[in-house]
């Protein structure tokens, strides 16, 4: 058998991904911020791209007349001259040694707060301004500097403060060849070794650190946190001890039949008990969590105006790109010279963009416009009013793709007269009612909101109560679905919202 090099012709169809299409599809799913983000960066990078809001206030003043400027530097002046107009008038009535009294004025520091007459250079730095919100270990670090510790106990106090975990929990990392459940999981057993103090020192010391605000910091579990906080409070009773240290599981779920059953008390003193530890706090570090608030900004904005909604976008804070004229007259003149294919490049690449960020902006309001003509009974009423919808209809009645559709509304938001929502919330499933209408899932996971919070705290609903309401609202669904709606929701079974007092 020979082997032979043969050529042979083939037509194929194929699709071939562009740059600039790949960046018209990539705009289409970045969010608001990501955008932003994305115009900033470019406008660093491409200098025929720049934004015409920059150096309006610049323009503005350089534009103005001569006239018009004596006038804005001749009004201090005008009211200067009043002011002093004024005070001649008044001291015929009130006499008073006005050097004396800005004399006494500058004693007293009334000037301090004002910059006025200082120079820029002579101005605290910006830096020096800026406040920090105390995290856990910085108000920790300051109990530990006006407390009496020694150098060695301040060293096994730092290495304990360091390794805190933001809810104020005593661990280390695992490191390489470490067992995982034996002795060399505790944490202190590190702390010696690598403070080079004994374990005996350590707890010492650690002891002192847990006896610091908040109480329960620099516990190594859920148990110990308790623990300190019922012994710190006095309520360190034996059935509180026995409950907090044998019974957390029960606890959890609400079983107190069984935690009276071995403790040997009545159901009514393991009541009060728990009433105790439900009032203790088992994160003590999240009251000094770093995390800031996440606000959304919206991309669209739907109004009711009389009987119709109207769509509008929201560009503020994106930067309305234009190309630069100096550039541009540079090609157009011939005075671009050996950078004249780097430029031609450079505006290539800023058409295409502005292109892209126009495309999308137009995109994301189509897609708003076609949400608000299949969900006008939510924009109306209310979530309870949402209608199933799903992404081709929208693609078809917009004459786009199921996927561009699906991009445009991944992290984009829009106000509406209802509240802020994700564009993705209005498309949802259908669940057939018994008049054989349908009825969206998220309506569906509001009614089970409003039942659970209706519901008597003693007495909740199971999951089966809850099927056979809804079906009496006409809504026929399988018990497995309610079940999965409540945790989407973050709601707790019947168990667990069971109220005791």
């Amino acid at each position: 058998m020979s082997l032979e090099l043969k050529q042979h012709l083939k037509m194929t169809q194929q699709l071939v991904m562009t740059p600039q299409l790949q960046q018209a599809i990539k705009l289409l799913q970045l969010s608001r911020m990501e955008l932003v983000d994305l115009i900033r960066t470019e406008i660093t990078e491409n200098p025929l791209l720049e934004d015409p809001g920059e150096g309006e206030d610049e323009s503005r003043a350089e534009g103005a007349s001569p006239a018009e400027q004596q006038q804005v530097e001749a009004e201090p002046h005008h009211k200067e001259a009043e002011r002093a107009e004024e005070v001649k008038g008044e001291e015929g009535a009130n006499e008073i040694d006005w050097d004396q009294y800005l004399d006494h004025y500058q004693l007293q520091g009334h000037t301090a707060p004002s910059n006025r007459g200082l120079a820029d250079e002579e101005l605290p730095g910006f830096e020096a301004t800026l406040t920090k919100k105390s995290d856990l270990v910085d108000h920790l670090t300051w109990q530990l500097r006006l407390s009496n510790f020694t150098p060695d106990e301040e060293t096994v106090a730092m290495l304990i403060i360091g390794n805190l975990d933001p809810d104020g929990y005593f661990k280390m990392p695992a490191v390489e060849g470490e067992e995982d459940g034996g002795s060399s999981r505790d944490p202190l057993v590190r702390v010696a070794f690598e403070s080079g103090m004994g374990l005996e020192f350590a707890e010492k010391v650690l002891r002192k650190v847990q006896s610091f605000d908040p109480l329960g910091v620099g516990a190594r579990d859920l148990r110990e946190c308790l623990l300190i906080q019922v012994g710190a409070l006095n309520a360190d009773t034996p059935e509180i001890v026995a409950i907090i240290e044998r019974h957390l599981k029960h606890l959890e779920s609400k079983n107190y039949g069984a935690i009276a059953k071995d403790l040997k008390v009545p159901v009514e003193e393991v009541v009060k008990a728990v009433k105790v530890i439900s009032r203790l706090e088992p994160k003590p570090g999240r009251a000094f969590s770093g995390e800031e608030p996440q606000y959304i900004t919206p991309d669209v904005y739907v109004y009711k105006m009389g009987d119709k909604y109207v769509t509008v976008l929201n560009d503020d804070g994106l930067s309305k790109l234009r190309i630069s004229g100096t550039y541009r007259a540079a090609l157009k003149n011939g005075q671009a010279g050996k950078a004249k294919e780097y430029i031609q490049d450079k505006l290539r690449s800023a058409v295409w963009l502005i292109r892209s960020i126009h495309q999308r902006q137009r995109t994301i309001y189509k897609v708003t416009e076609s949400i608000v003509k299949f969900q006008r009974d939510f924009f109306d009423k209310g979530i309870a009013y949402l209608k199933p919808l799903i992404l081709r209809d929208v693609a078809e009645d917009i004459g786009m793709h199921e996927s561009t559709v699906s991009r445009v509304t991944t992290n984009k938001y829009v106000h509406t007269p209802q509240g802020i929502y994700e564009l993705k919330f209005f498309f949802n499933s259908a669940i057939n009612k018994t008049g054989g209408d349908e009825i969206a899932s998220e309506a569906v996971k509001n009614h089970i909101r409003h039942i659970v919070a209706g519901e008597e705290p003693k007495h909740p609903h199971s999951d089966q109560k809850i099927v056979e309401i809804l079906k009496g609202q006409g809504i026929e669904i399988a018990r497995r679905t309610v079940a999965k709606y409540r945790e989407v929701l973050g709601i707790l079974p019947s168990s667990k919202r069971k109220k005791y007092f």
